[in-house]
């Protein structure tokens, strides 16, 4: 059976590099998922969960924003490029982590009510960084996956 090899890498660390089944991603024009032999594209990524699909297990992992790049290598094996701004694999959130995400989100919201305060992108970032840590660990909270 054909496979992927899917690359998953943030400005800070390459977060993972595995040969999948699949992966399903969340794109700005909807979520798409990827199986071997796909056309090459280029497309912006959103925030959500990248879930491939290894042996029948899922892999999740929470990302937001950044570029996804699917093209064939010089062996025929279709890559899955993924530039994320952020990601991190659903394992990594700890309820701890969560819970301080939450409480992050309710500061910076406030934060962000306080007109004088310039720097509203990174405000934006954050809370959106924060947020989607949240909504993944929660809808992965019940499921199977691997860690």
């Amino acid at each position: 059976m054909k496979q992927l090899k899917l690359k998953i890498i943030t400005p800070e660390k390459l977060i993972l590099e595995e040969i999948v089944d699949q992966v399903s991603l969340p794109t700005t024009l909807g979520e798409i998922t990827v199986l071997p032999d796909h056309i090459p594209l280029i497309t912006n990524l959103t925030s959500g969960d990248i879930v491939a699909l290894v042996n029948g297990e899922y892999v999740p992992m929470a990302v937001v924003g950044g570029f996804l790049e699917v093209k064939q290598n010089e062996n025929g094996i279709t890559v899955v490029a993924v530039l994320a701004d952020f990601a991190e694999h659903i394992s990594e959130l700890s309820n701890e982590k969560i819970e301080k995400a939450k409480a992050h989100s309710l500061e910076l919201k406030k934060q962000m009510e306080n007109k004088e305060i310039v720097d509203y992108e990174h405000f934006a970032t954050e809370l959106e960084r924060s947020l989607t840590r949240v909504r993944i660990a929660d809808k992965w909270r019940t499921k199977k996956y691997r860690k």
